[in-house]
């Protein structure tokens, strides 16, 4: 996979860092940062929806409406499942219209109430009404609604055979039957893997993905992706390769439509199947699909960059390949914007994202110099938000861990000592122990430049060797030993380690210090 070089250049980085990673180690998940967009996802976005009546007091039109008289809503839960229960259609009619209406509260619902009334086998059942698709939509509707519950709700919905009815109504010509059956499927492979899957195995996505044409309207459209995203949602485990074939050609179609709630909702969907392996990540990528998301981040609908932001932060925890992919589509342009956002959660993902750039080749570090984004990360460091600042900390020390020379001393340019020294009074252990791994290797680089003195007169005249010496006696181990370790090697009255004097043998120059030119313009 790696050229002799390449091999060279990779040992020499994992015997010069403190810490020894290598760009893999260094790049993080998503699971390990917890970042939360998903709070800004509008309710439409959700796992799981209930389809609340907007008329309650008028039954809901269908293709083939008789006209017939209002429901009354005041009917007890015995009643109806009498009703529901009836061999006469027109009164089974009038159960199902109740249970739907009673399901249909804005408020809290009565889904319990429904479910041990036994109500639910009957309406499974009377989705199978192909001589009624009244009945059929009616029964879906309330179905839908029991199916928005908690999981143990959902399953009573499954239980009783319900999947396999609602993936053949996904053909049935009457619209609203149809798209109340894509709605309750939505709610079902929303609930967790083991019912997505178990929808994947009924069938779902060849008649769910055959309903996207040119002439579907766009409230189906939208019910259509939102389902399809639930599909890719979950990964433990995610959804299975024969899965991704089936759906990723038609997410890639819908993220270009132009409706933003299908947009978004498609980019939603990629969201989830790039945080995974790099091998799902490279379906996502061979699927052509990074241009229109970097479009996204340019279009200010928070929206539509919320979702491509996170596809994109994904995408670049992959292989450096599949990290340059992103960067080879001028994605850095946009960055300056994200990272002074008005959102602090738009400038934590932004922040992420560079984290797991700056993890990967000096070439791909190098850009993110050359689009001026330091300046702006570094103002993320001293001024975000909390979440935002840890995940600025992560960008910073990657670079110095993996930096050329010339690239850390254009982090000093920016001013990174004093927002770094700012914050190892914060009570998060794991973050102090990055910000001092940051801090090392800055040192380490001043040393072999022969700016030693001035780097630790930066350090502190921005408090930073008090607060380093204060951690001395922290009662975390990692944290206590990174600053002994500092405190010894820099800031000691002893002579010089030499295990930090300048390397002059290394490969193609590669941490040759005493040849290595410093930027005209850095001043310590």
């Amino acid at each position: 996979m790696y050229s002799g070089s390449a091999q060279k250049e990779n040992s020499r980085l994992k015997s010069f860092k403190n810490q020894g990673l290598d760009s893999t180690e260094l790049r993080r998940r998503r699971a390990e940062v917890s970042v939360e967009l998903r709070k800004a996802k509008k309710e439409d976005q959700l796992m799981k929806r209930r389809n609340i009546a907007i008329e309650p007091e008028t039954s809901p039109l269908s293709d083939n409406s008789n006209g017939q008289a209002t429901i009354p809503t005041t009917m007890d839960v015995g009643e109806i499942l009498q009703k529901v229960y009836s061999d006469d259609p027109a009164v089974q009619l009038i159960g199902v219209q109740s249970a739907r209406k009673l399901l249909s509260k804005a408020k809290q619902p009565p889904l319990d109430v429904i479910i041990q009334s036994g109500a639910v086998p009957r309406l499974v059942e009377l989705l199978g009404t192909a001589n009624n698709s009244t009945m059929q939509f009616e029964a879906a509707w309330a179905l839908t609604n029991i199916a928005s519950g908690n999981s143990q709700q959902t399953r009573t919905v499954v239980e009783a055979g319900a999947v396999p009815l609602f993936i053949n109504l996904l053909s049935s010509p009457h619209k609203n039957v149809c798209d109340q059956a894509v709605w309750a499927l939505g709610n079902i492979a929303g609930d967790g893997p083991d019912l997505r899957d178990y929808a994947v195995k009924c069938g779902i996505i060849q008649p769910l993905v055959n309903l996207i044409s040119p002439e579907t309207t766009v409230s189906h459209l939208r019910n259509i992706t939102w389902t399809l995203s639930n599909l890719c949602r979950n990964k433990d485990p995610p959804p299975s390769d024969e899965a991704v074939t089936l759906l990723v050609p038609s997410i890639s179609d819908l993220l270009h439509h132009n409706d933003k709630e299908v947009v978004a909702d498609a980019c939603w969907a990629f969201s989830y199947l790039t945080d995974s392996s790099n091998d799902r990540i490279e379906a996502v990528v061979k699927a052509g699909i990074i241009p229109r998301l970097v479009y996204m981040l340019s279009t200010n609908e928070l929206t539509l960059q919320t979702p491509a932001l996170r596809t994109i932060g994904n995408i670049v925890t992959g292989s450096d390949q599949q990290t340059q992919t992103v960067l080879e589509c001028n994605v850095l342009e946009h960055f300056e914007s994200l990272l002074r956002h008005h959102k602090a959660n738009i400038q934590k993902e932004a922040a992420w994202t560079l984290s797991n750039i700056t993890a990967g080749s000096q070439h791909q570090i190098e850009a993110v110099i050359t689009h001026n984004l330091l300046p702006a990360l570094v103002n993320v460091l001293g001024k975000g938000d909390f979440k935002a600042q840890k995940e600025a900390v992560w960008a910073v020390t990657n670079l110095t861990a993996g930096g050329t020379v010339q690239q850390v001393c254009h982090l000093l340019e920016a001013g990174v000592i004093k927002p770094l020294c700012d914050l190892l009074t914060i009570r998060d252990a794991k973050i102090i122990t990055v910000i001092l791994d940051a801090i090392a290797n800055i040192l380490t680089t001043a040393v072999k430049m022969n700016y030693k003195d001035q780097v630790c007169l930066l350090i502190e005249e921005a408090g930073g060797v008090d607060k380093i010496e204060v951690l001395q006696q922290h009662e975390n181990v990692d944290v206590y030993k990174a600053a002994l370790s500092i405190i010894d090697r820099f800031f000691s009255e002893e002579e010089e380690d030499t295990a930090v004097t300048p390397q002059t043998n290394a490969d193609n120059g590669l941490f040759q210090f005493s040849t290595v030119k410093q930027p005209a313009n850095f001043v310590l």
